[in-house]
């Protein structure tokens, strides 16, 4: 019998707190929710006060019964699960289905699991807190309402199986908008003229930039532009008029929140958000280190850059002997206006531990993502950089050139750590030669630059994470599911780290955008946010939000599948024919995106592939060159005549005129084999098991 009962959500999780703890405590996993909503029906009772309809999920009832017989044992019962809202559903489904004495039961949470963290926790229990409880209830809910009252009619007009939620339908506007914005784009030109200049006493060259006339900005969109004024400074003297010299500061990015982890990780990992956070909980339960499983960092989901001071007095003594006394600085970082602040940023458990460490002990993945966590909260308690900066000014007549150079006088954090950005980088200059107010510089070359305006970018996973959080749609937890659900359902496809939204996911934005406004819009959602952020304060019954969005939304529900009654989406006529029946094939959508079918089913079911093709010919044999997918939806590109007149196969769109690599051909058939055979061993082994 046990003293203590402390049930987590997880084994690594378990496993970490077993070792903090004397021997009459008892640690066990919930495996996650014990209690859902039924998948099978709505499981919303909207007759009586959209009471929720929980049910055991299917599969847990062994685990439920030993959870059950060590409750009745134990003097006391520590719910322990992550301390946030999902965390706090779980810990008050464990209470009602453990059927215990209410007054044995308790809540405890920590942001980390270190020794100090658990026994502090387990010595300040508390109560569950409802507020926080009910603003999962009321997410769940109404997410639930939203996705069983509009997928049906996706069903009836695009196709079965079809969903809609609430997040990911304004995920996937923004995706498809960002789309129509590149498609609709118009190209601008605009040119530069960049000379080359140089200072006879250094004879260092360096490069300036055309500004303007008279002190004037002046853009130029022709050659003509262009051309006029190079006659104009052909002859020209360039003289010096203006120097500014300074001194220029940056600053370390603060430490990590779950959203700017999951946009670094991609950026400079090319982790998806779903490996990331799948790598960060790994890393916050507990890894097995020679002195026993050990959680490395606090926990991955949270909005906040706040640090404790026990973590920025350990930073300190970090920086102070691995760089010196200049290089640190004690830092603190305002948390944005909508941030929960219930937790920590997310920074190393034990400071003491640094990656390289502990490498031998974890997997590649938990050392790339763990240094990533380590150096970024290191580097945001230290010193800024510093730049010496110089800004000159040149006249060539009446016109006006600038250049400017900067050079790093100290490191600061950056000799630790630098923020990553989507963005293109400009290409640090570096300092300009010793110029003189009044000074001649001589012409080497002119250079005049074309260019054109680019469309804006298509979203990554990191950049659509940031303007989800910058919108206020979605909380940390929700940005990598709602993603994730995205691509799995065919609305969005990545190519290479780009989101493209499908035809799919087209045709199913038209149809919400439509009909469903309010579901799309990006203010309403945001401000659906808000509200469950004012229910888990206490400032907000939970059930009136409900009441508030369900009476609108139903009539909407209702006006739509009545005016769509009649309503029949055509389907687009492609110039296929069918060879069965003769008559012009039509484009469907099906789980794996859009195919031919005949339009005369259930007479005539003919269906066909759609093949995608390159205008590069094969490099091998001069054939087709067909664009297909892996699956896990990887491109790769193959010869129409393999395998039977042509090997050519590759992971890499081939370029005119190169010559094929039969290597590449050998690594792409190794991976398929070696996928295969994993598959079989494991069919071997479940025919051993029936045996």
């Amino acid at each position: 019998m046990a003293d203590k009962l402390i049930i987590v959500e997880s084994p690594a999780k378990a496993n970490t707190i077993k070792k903090f703890l004397g021997g009459s405590t008892k640690v066990v996993a919930s495996m996650g929710h014990i209690r859902d909503l039924p998948k099978s029906k709505l499981g919303v009772d909207i007759e009586h006060d959209f009471e929720p309809e929980y049910i055991n999920i299917r599969g847990k009832g062994d685990l439920i019964k030993s959870l059950k017989k060590d409750a009745k044992t134990a003097k006391t019962i520590y719910l322990a699960t992550d301390p946030d809202r999902e965390g706090e559903a779980i810990a008050w489904h464990l209470a009602h289905i453990l059927e215990a004495d209410e007054n044995k039961i308790t809540r405890v949470t920590f942001n980390e699991i270190t020794k100090g963290a658990v026994q502090k926790a387990i010595k300040e229990p508390r109560d569950i807190d409802i507020n926080l409880v009910d603003a999962q209830q009321a997410r769940r809910v109404l997410d639930r309402i939203v996705g069983y009252k509009i997928s049906p009619v996706l069903w009836k007009k695009v196709k079965r199986g079809l969903s809609a939620g609430r997040v990911q339908s304004v995920a996937v506007k923004l995706i498809v908008d960002r789309e129509e914005e590149i498609e609709k784009f118009i190209p601008e030109e605009y040119w530069n003229i960049y000379v080359s200049l140089l200072d006879e006493k250094s004879k260092k060259e360096f490069e300036a930039r055309f500004y303007g006339k008279n002190g004037k900005k002046v853009d130029l969109h022709s050659k003509e532009e262009v051309d006029k004024i190079l006659a104009e400074i052909d002859k020209a003297k360039y003289i010096v008029t203006d120097i500014k010299k300074g001194e220029k500061k940056r600053t370390p990015a603060p430490p990590f929140t779950t959203s700017t982890m999951q946009q670094e990780a991609s950026r400079k990992l090319n982790f998806t958000l779903k490996r990331t956070m799948s790598v960060a909980q790994g890393l916050y339960e507990g890894v097995k280190l020679p002195q026993g499983h050990t959680g490395l960092i606090t926990y991955m989901r949270t909005d906040s850059t706040r640090i404790s001071q026990e973590a920025r007095e350990a930073a300190k003594k970090q920086i102070v002997a691995t760089y010196g006394e200049k290089y640190y600085e004690n830092r603190y970082y305002r948390t944005g206006k909508d941030a929960q602040d219930a937790h920590e940023a997310i920074r190393p458990a034990h400071i003491e531990l640094t990656p390289d460490e502990i490498k031998s002990y974890i997997s590649p993945e938990q050392y790339k993502l763990y240094k990533l966590i380590y150096n970024r909260f290191l580097a945001s308690q230290m010193a800024a950089a510093i730049y010496d900066t110089m800004q000159v000014s040149i006249q060539a007549n009446d016109y006006d050139f600038k250049a400017s150079g900067q050079n790093l006088k100290f490191q600061g954090f950056m000799a630790l750590y630098v923020e990553g950005t989507d963005e293109k980088q400009e290409e640090e200059k570096g300092m300009l030669p010793p110029l003189e107010e009044k000074q001649e510089v001589k012409k080497q070359k002119i250079n005049p630059k074309q260019s054109f305006t680019e469309p804006p970018p298509r979203y990554t996973e990191a950049s659509l994470v940031k303007a989800l959080e910058e919108k206020g749609i979605g909380r940390p937890s929700t940005y990598s599911p709602t993603i994730t659900t995205i691509i799995e359902r065919h609305y969005i496809q990545k190519e290479q780290k780009q989101l493209v939204p499908t035809e799919l996911g087209k045709v199913v934005n038209k149809l919400l955008t439509e009909n469903f406004a309010d579901i799309v819009n990006e203010e309403f959602t945001a401000n659906i946010e808000t509200r469950f952020d004012k229910i888990a304060e206490g400032n907000e019954k939970w059930k009136n939000v409900i009441r508030e969005f369900y009476g609108p939304f139903i009539q909407e529900v209702e006006k739509v599948e009545k005016e769509l009654a009649h309503v029949e989406l055509q389907d687009e006529v492609s110039d296929v024919i069918c060879e069965k029946c003769g008559r012009q094939m039509v484009y469907k959508y099906g789980r794996y995106g859009k195919f031919l079918a005949c339009p005369g089913f259930p007479e005539c079911r003919n269906t066909k592939a759609i093949i995608e093709t390159i205008d590069v010919p094969c490099p091998n044999c001069g054939g087709v060159v067909q664009v297909k997918k892996s699956k896990r939806g990887r491109k790769f590109y193959v010869c129409e005549n393999h395998p039977e007149t042509c090997n050519y196969i590759s992971w890499n769109k081939p370029k005119p005129g190169e010559k094929w690599n039969p290597e590449e051909q050998e690594k792409v058939e190794t991976k398929k084999v070696k996928k295969t055979t994993k598959k079989s061993s494991s069919k071997r082994k479940s025919t051993n098991r029936k045996k």
